[in-house]
């Protein structure tokens, strides 16, 4: 019997996972991928002579990384410099108020309590012990597992533990649950921006997104080189196991015969063969016919008000002043519902967006250039990239809305000119096609939400999702576990 032919579509996290897997597993695989880089959304901009990492900027889960380049027969400090900090992240807002949060709980609790009072302390502590049960009940039955349906994952969490099931409390909001530790309500906005980790809001994401606190508590890490290195290092991986990469080569079409996949036809008509596909795009691709007739069955595409958040970004280079920035921070304006109902009812940006800042030198690998330092800047957009976006005079308009915000917090930056690159939904769409702009899939709003994600197996026999718009969801480590699961299917099938 000849070797069996895959062929991975895109090389972000969940199709190197996917290339990794598969290639120890003895398959011969061929990663396509239109841009000249690995990575996907874990990609580096270049500005004023420095690379700037504009996509994902917090490793966290590191087991998921262990246990895939474990199994390849490396380890991840072999490929990588990592940090553990101390500092978690810091907190701003418009009142001149400031919350650092710490690796150690315990010294979260006490700066939570100096910043609000030791009732809060006690709701945060109470917090992050519920977030742990939840992220211990998930975590194999869910997280780690082919997509199930409500009843088997009763099944596999087991009747031992269907008390820890009705406490993750899937079918209340992660911020009414909120309202439940803290009165204070810039916690209740710090800890509703869990919610954004997956492009949703804390209005109606479910509760269990609080998990992501014991995530964080896990374990943070700083990458030498930022997160695309860690991309760079899978793809080294990767070419180690005899993996064959192709940059600049779009794929243009997933042929099929008699309902099975046959292989990829590539933009200039190149044919590559193949017995399987991964595909690791947005899936939406797929239901939209992106990639031929043939294949938009796989899945159905993710209706524009179900999509995930976009973003608008800016990747700059500067001299900051005021404010001491740490490597993450955070700056609040003063209605976080009203951002979330902008965003998803008014398909608009609200007047005071929360602005999320990666000061990409503050870590203990400073390499600030005679420009300035870089720095990262997010906030929060619909996902109408392809209806029209951010036009030129409301990006104007906001960049003065985010230096207000960002002077109020005590921070003096300028947007805009030859050191600053601006990314918008339609720049998202055309970067990954069918998106609208949504980085992160379809959004995890009610509680059966994460149940619709399409599994690793499509409709199309032969062909297979991996990345953030599949189970088991968005995020570095979560789109990794969609092209294990997705190489898991193949060699299963």
């Amino acid at each position: 019997m000849s070797e069996q032919r895959v062929v991975v579509i895109g090389a972000g996290v969940g199709g190197l996972a996917a290339a990794i897997d598969l290639a120890r597993a003895g398959r011969a695989v061929t990663v396509v991928e239109r841009g000249d880089a690995p990575g996907g959304k874990m990609r580096r901009v270049p500005v004023a002579g420095l690379g700037v990492d504009a996509g994902p900027t917090v490793f966290t889960m590191r087991w998921v990384f262990d246990g895939l380049l474990g199994d390849a027969g490396t380890r991840l400090e072999d490929h990588l410099e990592l940090h553990t900090p101390e500092r978690l992240a810091r907190h701003g807002w418009e009142d001149g108020s400031r919350l650092d949060l710490w690796a150690d709980r315990e010294r979260s609790a006490a700066a939570i309590e100096a910043f609000a009072d030791a009732r809060n302390a006690q709701g945060y502590l109470d917090f992050c012990d519920r977030s742990a049960d939840v992220y211990a009940t998930l975590r194999d039955s869910f997280i780690d597992a082919q997509r199930p349906n409500p009843v088997s994952l009763v099944g596999r969490v087991g009747l031992h533990r269907l008390p820890a099931m009705f406490r993750i409390q899937p079918f209340k909001s992660l911020w009414s649950v909120l309202g439940e530790h803290f009165t204070d309500p810039r916690l209740r906005q710090l800890f509703g921006r869990y919610a954004t980790y997956v492009g949703s809001s804390p209005l109606s994401a479910p509760a269990t997104l609080m998990l992501v606190a014991h995530v964080e508590q896990d374990g943070v890490w700083l990458l030498r080189g930022g997160m695309h290195a860690l991309a760079r290092a899978l793809a080294a991986v990767g070419d180690t196991l005899g993996v064959s990469f192709r940059y600049g080569a779009e794929a243009e079409r997933i042929e099929t015969s008699g309902g099975a996949v046959t292989g990829v036809t590539l933009a200039g008509g190149e044919r590559l063969p193949a017995d399987r596909v991964v595909f690791n795009g947005d899936a939406s691709a797929l239901g939209r016919g992106l990639l031929g007739e043939a294949a938009q069955r796989a899945t159905r595409p993710v209706a524009a008000p179900r999509r995930s958040l976009s973003a608008v970004t800016w990747c700059v280079v500067g001299r900051p002043e005021g404010f001491p920035l740490d490597f993450h921070n955070v700056f609040f304006g003063r209605d976080y519902p009203a951002e979330f109902r902008a965003v998803f009812r008014e398909r608009k940006i609200t007047e005071t967006p929360t602005v999320y800042l990666c000061a990409q030198d503050r870590g203990p690998w400073a390499a600030e250039g005679e420009a300035g330092e870089r720095m990262l800047l997010l906030v929060n957009a619909p996902a109408d990239g392809d209806r029209g976006g951010i036009g030129d005079r409301q990006l104007a308009a906001l960049e003065q809305r985010v230096s207000g915000l960002l002077g109020r917090c005590g921070l003096a930056l300028e947007l805009g000119g030859e050191a600053c690159r601006v990314t918008r939904p339609q720049d998202f769409e055309a970067l990954f096609p069918a998106s609208g702009g949504a980085l992160y899939g379809r959004a995890s709003h009610g509680p059966l939400a994460s149940f619709a994600r399409p599994p690793a197996r499509s409709r199309v026999r032969g062909l297979y999702l991996a990345g953030g718009s599949a189970h088991p969801g968005a995020g570095v480590p979560m789109a990794a576990l969609s092209g294990r699961l997705a190489a898991r299917a193949l060699l299963g099938d």
